[in-house]
């Protein structure tokens, strides 16, 4: 039977049937993994969002200032299928895949789990995502409307 309230304890599924803990030796690998998986996660977050930064600053040099319009689309500026955007839509689908596995894992509502996945996000947007003045925030749509 599956918990439905958060509990604490050394015998936990997670994920998988084969993904049992029966140890605290299991129990220890097992949150570290959740850690290192949630650390991975805000990584390619990471990642996934420089890559738009550069493909985007790449495309304005190729191409006329564009003025996106919400329901029309984009105004006087390409698009197209590039290798980039499927580059951006993989990182994007693998990313979410990630999101998702570490959503499951926290439904199996143990509080270890739980506080592993948590620190794990909160220790890698320190280490990754949270830089200081040299980050850009690109802005893909110049109107102030939208």
């Amino acid at each position: 039977m599956m918990h439905m309230t958060f509990y604490w304890g050394k015998n936990v599924t997670v994920l998988f049937d084969f993904w049992k803990t029966d140890s605290w030796t299991s129990y220890a690998l097992t949150l570290f993994a959740c850690f290192v998986f949630s650390v991975f996660y805000q990584y390619m977050e990471d990642r996934r969002l420089r890559f738009k930064l550069v493909s985007s600053l790449g495309a304005t040099k190729n191409k006329p200032i564009s003025v996106d319009t919400p329901l029309l689309g984009s105004v006087g500026g390409g698009g197209g299928w590039k290798a980039a955007r499927f580059a951006g839509a993989l990182l994007f689908g693998v990313n979410s895949a990630i999101g998702y596995l570490l959503m499951l894992a926290i439904m199996s509502f143990n509080a270890g789990v739980f506080i592993a996945v948590v620190v794990g996000l909160g220790a890698g947007y320190l280490v990754f995502r949270s830089g200081g003045d040299e980050d850009v925030v690109v802005v893909d749509n110049p109107c102030a409307c939208a």
